[in-house]
């Protein structure tokens, strides 16, 4: 009958004593643990965008598009001859200026080669549709980082609220070793059980120390993603694992990502770009001209002639560039299907996790977060009361922290399967 008493006041003390202990939030925060920069999520992908090493040389290849654009657009340089002939060089004592005027013969010239076909137009055509994919394919990357960088940053909130719990458990199970203390030292439990519980608090202090390693191997592996020097060595983040539901359609998403997707953007792109490159390589089958005048002084009379040539397109026709470029075309094609197709992959796949994340968060939250922390309440007062066997109270104080860390990596993992259907659609502002 005593022990049953005990089990009724437990019941009903339980809420009191979840209020005197520290709140099991599943994150706190980071402002809160150290007093040194703190940076947000947004404030991550910011600094990322700007200093990301990786980044910034990737985005130096649109520079050099553009530097071939100029290149393309250049018109071929005029061409300047001079020549002097019948000098007296072997009879130098002939060497008067009426030799010269009379007997030698000087010429001076200038030739410019035409490009027929629109040569340079489809040049700087083909130069700026290439610029184009060049952009969505560093656009695709940026969309890339961000991801990375959300996936790390959740990392380090993880890494933020196990360790924040693993303290908590710590400090708590460390009253039970001193309750248990005293009960050993008055008679009331044996050695061997003070012994199992005291040998218990090595986990828990092994949870911490572990804890502390993980937070600050992600907060070292973020900091490479922002580019080192952009934060401070005792930098934090701020923020919190939190549930955010999602309400959108799987057809709604799919047109998104077909209109935000940065690859597929790129892919039709290539497809153009390889379009230009077969209008330039037909016009690289046209023929040149090379038009010449030349100034000519000899026999003391001075006169100008013109001259003109162009090859005779009979066997070389740039048929094998043009049969190339439209193979090309083909295959940009066939990419940008295979793009597309993996697009509406990827916002599938991205859908059905979230869905699945959402599912387990819900169960979680239904009641199952809120039942393992009160049977570990229960067990741990009917323990302290003597109402209770140490293997029961450990069993409880196992259940309840394998229970809060799945409810702590199930909310990483929703969040996670966000920034997953966010990368999927190409834009962090779902529908």
């Amino acid at each position: 009958m005593r022990q049953v008493r005990l089990l009724v006041l437990a019941l009903l003390l339980a809420p009191v004593f979840a209020a005197a202990q520290q709140s099991a939030a599943p994150a706190r925060p980071a402002s809160a643990a150290s007093g040194g920069t703190h940076i947000s999520l947004d404030d991550a992908i910011r600094l990322a965008l700007q200093h990301n090493h990786a980044l910034q040389a990737l985005r130096s290849t649109i520079q050099q598009s553009l530097a071939e654009e100029i290149t393309a657009n250049l018109r071929p340089n005029p061409t300047l001859g001079l020549d002097a002939q019948f000098l007296p060089i072997f009879q130098p004592n002939q060497l008067t200026a009426d030799y010269l005027d009379q007997s030698a013969q000087f010429d001076a010239g200038i030739g410019y080669l035409f490009e027929r076909g629109r040569k340079r137009q489809h040049r700087l055509r083909a130069a700026k549709d290439q610029t184009a994919v060049v952009r969505s394919l560093v656009s695709d990357s940026e969309r890339q980082l961000v991801f990375n960088v959300s996936q790390q940053f959740l990392d380090v909130l993880l890494a933020e609220s196990t360790l924040q719990f693993a303290q908590q458990d710590l400090d708590s199970f460390q009253k039970t070793v001193d309750i248990s203390k005293e009960r050993f030292r008055v008679g009331d439990i044996s050695e061997g059980d003070f012994l199992k519980i005291n040998l218990q608090l090595l986990q828990f202090q092994t949870d911490v120390s572990a804890a502390k390693l993980a937070r600050l191997q992600s907060l070292a592996a973020l900091r490479q993603l922002l580019g080192f020097e952009t934060v401070p060595d005792d930098y934090d983040v701020e923020g919190t694992l939190d549930y955010q539901p999602v309400h959108a359609d799987l057809v709604g998403l799919k047109n998104v990502a077909a209109m935000n997707r940065p690859d597929l953007r790129a892919a039709q792109q290539a497809v153009t770009a390889a379009e230009s490159q077969l209008a330039l390589q037909k016009a690289n089958g046209k023929m040149d001209i090379t038009g010449t005048f030349d100034f000519s002084h000899t026999a003391g009379a001075s006169s100008g002639s013109f001259f003109y040539n162009m090859p005779l397109p009979i066997f070389n026709r740039n048929q094998g560039e043009i049969a190339r470029a439209q193979s090309g075309i083909t295959q940009a094609q066939e990419q940008a299907s295979e793009t597309a197709q993996q697009v509406s992959t990827d916002v599938v796949a991205a859908f059905a996790n979230l869905q699945t994340n959402d599912q387990i968060i819900q169960l979680y939250q239904g009641g199952y977060v809120e039942q393992a922390k009160q049977s570990r309440d229960i067990s741990e007062y009917a323990y302290r009361k003597g109402a209770a066997s140490l293997l029961d109270y450990l069993d409880s104080e196992r259940t309840y922290r394998a229970n809060q860390l799945a409810y702590r990596q199930a909310l990483a993992s929703y969040m996670l399967a966000l920034e997953q259907m966010r990368q999927a659609v190409g834009t962090r502002n779902l529908p």
